[in-house]
């Protein structure tokens, strides 16, 4: 009845990988331009999905460790998240914000474009889905996340 860690783990990697689907769907076919901040959380949701797919495969004491990685991976995105809604949200440009910064310094914006370009401001990113901001989606995504990692983190091989 109740899921082992393994599985805990691919679910969280399924649903972090979803997401950067969904986020992608939105920017190529509902032209949703994404900030700094929407970059930043892709790339969090990304290493989430391919750290907990990769110690999903491992032992006990490797499935562990991705779930604290997942976990706390987690925490960042739910950090980014809150700071977009919060925060960069209210700001007419993102420019030169701890994410600009970051995404630049790993060169992802010239070496994928496709999913890791910022092309609008945070002001300019904010979109409702079903009446509620974007931003909050993905911070309730990254709560799931946790809470999953978490359970994973807590149960035995």
């Amino acid at each position: 009845m109740f899921a082992s860690n393994r599985r805990l783990l691919i679910l969280i990697a399924l649903l972090s990988f979803a997401a950067v689907g969904v986020a992608l769907v939105s920017q190529y076919a509902f032209d949703m331009q994404p900030c700094a901040y929407c970059v930043l959380q892709r790339l969090i949701y990304l290493v989430v999905g391919v750290v907990c797919l990769l110690t999903a495969l491992g032992g006990g004491v490797l499935r562990r460790l991705g779930a604290l990685l997942g976990l706390a991976l987690s925490a960042c995105g739910i950090w980014a998240a809150y700071y977009q809604y919060t925060v960069a949200s209210k700001l007419l440009s993102c420019a030169q914000t701890f994410a600009d910064r970051f995404i630049a310094s790993l060169g992802l914006d010239t070496l994928l474009p496709q999913v890791f370009g910022a092309y609008a401001t945070c002001a300019d990113a904010v979109v409702k889905v079903l009446g509620v901001e974007y931003a909050l989606w993905s911070l309730g995504l990254f709560v799931i996340l946790a809470l999953l990692s978490l359970a994973a983190l807590l149960k035995r091989a």
